[in-house]
């Protein structure tokens, strides 16, 4: 297994990576809100921790990748009133969007993708065990966590817990003990989704659904996390003393990974400001290949200023260049596979190999792949006096001018971006969360909605087989999958 390091956000240093049981590794990134269509924004973060899934399983660890999805939250049940839908199926339908987004941008190494609302009864548990535990109590029909109980609260972020006073960002709330109390499980509302519990008719808070489904999947103490910095305060403060007083367990995470922001004009991308540029839009007008070099292209904890009309154009420019040797050769290579020819020199066999080391050398120090590109520039000027003589080339020597466009490939996505070893395939986690939403509309009883689903799969080339209370599906002969 190979040695690397990474900045660690709770320490504020670089340092060298020791998995809790290795070669195994538990990661962790926050995922979406799908209560609207993805941002470029959004897939920075997922392009980020995609690269940096695929090294770790090139290194030769074994990861478990989740990634989870918030299907309930009050902008979903905002957005639902104002469009007359239900948010879970809401939900639904921009999570499709979103895996679809996913596929096109080579996206594999997901292991899973959990829903909020298929752990109701994991949340329940924990805020039950933080109450018995004294940190949570409840409040007409609620139940918050007490803030005071945890001294530990605000290491991450640095943020103090007297700057969270009526007066700034909070509100004065009578049914808290204190303003920064924060709510792990919400009184129902009339009209919207609620689940019954020890405390009455609810749902969960934002914080808690991420804990439980962590300690669920990952344990009580897992390897890595991963966010964007405006996370840090004061939503992974919250599942740091979630977690922590719940299992007794500390810490949480070994390693937090936060990354940088993609701004517009010096402002967060985001929809509350109205400065978003849509994912599925971009990737139709400018390919995935162009976006992953457009954020990979910086370091992953720098924020990234997108300028419209300039920033994508950019690296279109840039990214033809540096892809262009490399398609050619391995154009080459798929006509010639196993082809005599002439050798090039050893001093350029040597060359590669020292290009593929440094290459693997910068995504080990924290994921340097700006500096990764900037080594993949210059081969592509040591290899370009042999361009044309691609045709005389044995296949061993394609194979040696291809070996660093393998390597990003394999890690960084470009160039024809196949599949990550170690995960599924593009189509299985598309397919999975058609049917866990077809199986939570089954269970309330949504049949149009479950039939709506079979159709628009088979309509794709899946078809299902419901048996003996279970759900299979497979490919049709005749379909292009």
């Amino acid at each position: 297994m190979r040695r690397f390091q990474i900045y660690d956000s709770m320490s504020r240093e670089t340092r060298l990576f020791v998995p809790i049981t290795p070669p195994k590794i538990g990661l962790f990134v926050c995922g979406l809100t799908p209560y609207d269509d993805a941002h470029i924004g959004h897939a920075k973060l997922a392009v980020t921790f995609d690269v940096v899934a695929r090294a770790l399983r090139r290194w030769g660890y074994r990861v478990f990748y989740v990634q989870n999805v918030t299907n309930i939250d009050d902008r979903l049940i905002t957005r639902g009133a104002e469009r007359g839908i239900d948010p879970l199926e809401l939900a639904d339908r921009y999570t499709h969007h979103w895996l679809e987004a996913m596929r096109a941008l080579g996206i594999a190494s997901v292991n899973y993708y959990p829903y909020a609302t298929d752990y109701i009864p994991e949340i329940i548990g924990q805020v039950q065990a933080l109450v018995d535990r004294g940190f949570a109590y409840p409040s007409e029909g609620s139940v918050y966590y007490e803030v005071a109980k945890f001294p530990a609260y605000g290491q991450l972020s640095g943020q103090r817990v007297d700057a969270q006073r009526p007066g700034t960002r909070i509100e004065v709330d009578s049914s808290k003990r204190s303003p920064e109390d924060f709510v792990l499980w919400k009184a129902a509302t009339p009209g919207e989704p609620s689940w019954e519990s020890p405390w009455g008719p609810g749902r969960p808070g934002w914080h808690i659904e991420d804990t439980a489904i962590t300690v669920r999947l990952l344990g009580a103490r897992y390897d890595i996390h991963g966010g964007a910095v405006e996370l840090k305060f004061p939503h992974h403060e919250a599942e740091i003393a979630q977690a922590e007083a719940a299992t007794g367990e500390a810490p949480l995470v070994r390693y937090w990974m936060h990354i940088g922001l993609l701004n517009m004009k010096g402002e967060k991308m985001s929809k509350s400001l109205g400065n978003v540029v849509g994912l599925a839009e971009t990737l139709d007008e400018f390919g995935p290949e162009v976006l992953r070099f457009f954020y990979l292209n910086a370091h992953y904890r720098s924020p990234l200023e997108f300028v419209k009309g300039k920033s994508l154009e950019e690296a279109r420019e840039a990214y033809a260049t540096l892809a262009g040797p490399a398609r050619r050769i391995a154009e080459a290579l798929s006509e010639r596979p196993e082809a005599p020819g002439e050798e090039v020199p050893e001093e350029l066999g040597a060359a590669s190999a020292t290009t593929v080391g440094r290459l693997d050398e910068l995504l080990a120090d924290d994921f340097r792949t700006r500096e990764a590109i900037a080594e993949l520039f210059t081969w592509g000027k040591r290899v370009g006096p042999w361009l044309d003589k691609l045709g005389s080339l044995s296949s061993d020597s394609l194979g040696v001018l291809d070996a660093p466009y393998a390597f990003a490939r394999e890690i960084l996505g470009f160039f024809g971006r196949p599949e990550a070893g170690g995960g599924p395939g593009p189509l299985e986690p598309v397919v999975e969360a058609f049917l866990a939403a077809r199986a939570r509309a089954r269970a309330r009883g949504d049949f149009a909605e479950a039939d709506r689903i079979r159709t628009e799969l088979a309509k794709a080339g899946v078809i299902l087989e419901d048996q003996a209370g279970t759900t299979t599906w497979h490919l049709d002969r005749g379909s292009p999958g």
